[in-house]
């Protein structure tokens, strides 16, 4: 596993180190003991899961901006965790409202030391950031068209959307406050499945008024 890390970890073209392939293993030894009680991912095997949840995640790595990050319906902390070992100099905040996976997700950020992650532990529509994001990501979490309007009062004039899907979707209106800046797709290294990821940047100007602003 730690040979199929360093080689994809190259192959994205990030930053090898040695330590960041370690928490990266420490955070998948966690993960593979959680799982076992928790179901907090159908994938069990621990060599699948490099390509298919720590290599997927960091492959989004490249379109990342801004000094705060969002990592919407985190669950096992993907990508937020992966991203969060990775992007050192970003603050990411991990946002989930079930119990057992918000658990889960403190006792990783505490075990591994990751003082650039916090823990949220509120539902979607109900949560108000002092401040907007930067970078609001989300992997699998709802369709383009549902994911926009539901973050968009997280996300600055200027931010942007970071959807991770499997094949590529058309993207929302630009009429609904987003500007839609492409969609690529990701070569995750061992995974042999669709990866895309659409970008789109927020745009307060002409956004409908029931967008409500951060406080």
């Amino acid at each position: 596993m730690q040979a199929a890390l360093n080689r994809g970890i190259a192959r994205l073209g990030l930053a090898d180190s040695p330590r960041l392939v370690s928490e990266l293993r420490r955070y998948l030894d966690e993960l593979v003991r959680w799982n076992r009680h928790y179901s907090l991912t159908a994938v069990r095997d621990p060599a699948d899961m490099v390509s298919r949840h720590l290599l997927d995640s960091l492959s989004v790595a490249p379109w990342v901006r801004g000094e705060r990050v969002l990592d919407v319906g985190s669950g096992a902390g993907l990508p937020g965790i992966p991203l969060a070992l990775c992007l050192r100099r970003q603050r990411f905040d991990l946002l989930d409202a079930n119990g057992k996976k918000a658990r889960f997700l403190r006792h990783v950020v505490r075990t591994l030391e990751i003082g650039n992650a916090a823990v949220i532990q509120r539902r979607l529509a109900d949560y108000r950031p002092r401040d907007c994001y930067d970078t609001v990501v989300a992997r699998a979490f709802a369709g383009l068209a549902e994911l926009a309007p539901a973050v968009a009062h997280l996300t600055r004039d200027g931010g942007r959307l970071l959807a991770m899907r499997g094949r590529a979707e058309s993207p929302v209106p630009e009429t609904a406050g987003w500007r839609h800046a492409g969609t690529h797709r990701l070569a995750v290294p061992g995974l042999d499945a669709q990866r895309h990821v659409s970008i789109l940047i927020r745009q307060l100007e002409g956004a409908p008024l029931n967008i409500a602003n951060c406080d």
